[in-house]
């Protein structure tokens, strides 16, 4: 634990010494169904650090709620990423994001299970002036455990579960 947490810090020292390379932001996500008596909500801050045009490293800390006729479920994950931006030209960027997520699900008045994923989403990024951008992903293609489902699930996902809309915002 402590060499994580030494790591963690080393590295945010090393992304701080360049700081216009360094870019945050993150989505948010509300639904409220009343037939359903259905409410849902993701909070998901990132940061990311910029290596030149094609390469990126960041992290996306993940906080989703769920309401779903009286079962309650809350989640937490931490989803670091290598981002391989293919294709960019002045306004809009398509990137690939190869993520390994691990974190944990709680049902309430039930067990604690640990969740993670590792696979691939795709984004575009649309640039609308020098500093902010408008970010989605959409898709996952790979392996998770106890997301969105119980137990262990891969393959090819497209489904508005992983569909995300953010932005972010370069120094």
């Amino acid at each position: 634990m402590k060499k994580s947490l030494l790591l963690v810090v080393i590295m945010l020292v090393a992304i701080a010494v360049k700081a216009q390379d360094i870019y945050v932001g993150g989505s948010l996500n509300v639904w409220r169904n009343s037939t359903g008596n259905t409410t849902s909500f993701k909070v998901a801050p990132e940061i990311g650090y910029n290596f030149n045009k094609t390469w990126a490293l960041g992290a996306e800390l993940n906080y989703s709620h769920e309401y779903n006729e009286g079962v309650t479920a809350n989640a937490v994950f931490v989803a670091p990423y290598v981002r391989w931006s293919y294709y960019q030209n002045s306004a809009v960027r398509l990137f690939m994001d190869g993520t390994a997520a691990l974190g944990f699900v709680k049902i309430k008045d039930g067990d604690t299970s640990k969740a993670g994923q590792i696979g691939i989403r795709p984004g575009i990024a649309v640039k609308l002036n020098k500093h902010f951008s408008f970010v989605a992903k959409y898709g996952f293609l790979g392996y998770r455990r106890n997301i969105n489902t119980s137990g262990d699930s891969f393959g090819l996902k497209l489904s508005s579960e992983d569909l995300s809309f953010g932005f972010h915002y370069e120094f």
